[in-house]
């Protein structure tokens, strides 16, 4: 247990696209949010000291809380940090001085994620971002200059979007890693009740010309969604996509916990702000060693490196590899995964694909859930 994602819900705007659990600040909310996070970190820390190799603040929006409160929270986290330690915070464009990058370093912050979305005006407006294209490079070129590790996320594939030209401009800036994702319309969004529909054959253009393009650039393609120059990866998020453990704090933030008896793991999720600020404990769900095993699948299937299915099974004490080598081998012969031993690899054709990728594996292990 050696990575703890926070979670902090505030937002300068609410866009129309987030279905996030994000809240306007308000003065009583932000104080009473760092008093009960430091009693949530205090209780969880005497049961996993450990120092941490990731840490991760996101949200909402970290860098909208004044020096004083992100000093404050950083305060209340009594997790020593582990040498080399990734230490990353979201922030927003329109959040970031040269005197706010200092305080970063100086709190120990080595890693920026910046909401950029598009260095187009247009775009931004429709996203109902509060900066525009001047403003995140101004953003970007601080943070580099200032020695993080900067990454960006755009939203490809979006209505009078010229896609080719923000690849081309984030692949011009020098960053280390790029989070290109396509818009997913959510229910209950502003987006969702405006009847936006996604449009699947641009998007999946759009992810296309951004492997090229970035990868011109030495940004490879090593996640679904995630381009990163050699040795850039997200460490914290790779936690997650191979489905490992990891603390949480927070309202609505979920952690991933060792379990015990027939359980593999627990997942704990924070209830919304309101009910977390009065003590409400997490919700638990047991995860089973099957299904630690499915979602080991799909979520490794994300990645370039895929799922090493022998590790699981010596996780899970479960025999996968036979229920599954039928249906890898046939989608192999489409082109769709390699088989290297017991790991099995998605191709690019994949990547478009994985749904249906990862069905069909689940389908193979549907024996195991009847005890066949």
């Amino acid at each position: 247990m050696a990575s703890l994602y926070v979670h902090v819900p505030f937002c300068p705007t609410l866009c129309p696209y987030c279905d996030f659990h994000v809240v306007r600040r308000g003065p009583e909310w932000v104080e009473a949010y760092l008093r009960r996070l430091k009693e949530e970190a205090q209780a969880l820390h005497e049961s996993y000291p450990e120092p941490l190799r990731t840490l991760y603040l996101g949200g909402g929006t970290p860098s909208y809380l004044r020096d004083r409160e992100l000093v404050a929270l950083f305060q209340a986290l009594p997790w020593p940090l582990a040498e080399g330690a990734e230490v990353t915070l979201e922030a927003n464009p329109g959040t970031l001085s040269p005197s706010r990058l200092k305080l970063l370093r100086d709190l120990g912050v080595n890693r920026l994620s910046l909401g950029v979305q598009s260095f187009q005006d247009p775009v931004l407006r429709f996203l109902g971002r509060a900066h525009g294209r001047k403003g995140a490079l101004k953003a970007v070129g601080m943070a580099l200059e200032a020695g993080f590790r900067v990454s960006i996320d755009l939203i490809l594939g979006l209505p009078m979007q010229d896609v080719e030209k923000d690849l081309k401009e984030a692949a011009s800036l020098g960053v280390g890693h790029v989070s290109a994702y396509t818009l997913q319309v959510e229910k209950g969004t502003p987006f969702a009740l405006l009847g936006l529909r996604e449009d699947p054959e641009r998007e999946a253009w759009a992810m296309e010309r951004a492997e090229a393009l970035l990868g011109e650039a030495g940004l490879f393609r090593y996640e679904v969604s995630n381009f990163a120059k050699e040795g850039e990866e997200a460490r914290h998020n790779l936690v997650y996509w191979r489905n490992g453990f990891w603390l949480a704090l927070g309202p609505a933030a979920t952690g991933q916990y060792p379990g015990e008896g027939k359980a593999y793991a627990l997942r704990r999720t924070g209830p919304p702000l309101p009910r977390w600020l009065q003590g409400e404990p997490p919700r638990e769900e047991v995860i089973s060693p099957l299904d630690h095993a499915k979602e080991s699948l799909m979520l490794g299937l994300r990645l370039k490196e895929g799922v090493d299915v022998g590790a699981v099974e010596a996780r899970t004490g479960l025999s996968l590899f036979p229920f599954l080598q039928e249906a890898a081998q046939g989608l192999a012969q489409e082109g769709l995964l390699r088989v290297q031993g017991k790991r099995l690899l998605p191709t690019p054709k994949a990547f478009p694909l994985l749904h249906r990728v990862v069905l069909e594996l689940w389908e193979a292990l549907d024996p195991l859930a009847f005890g066949d």
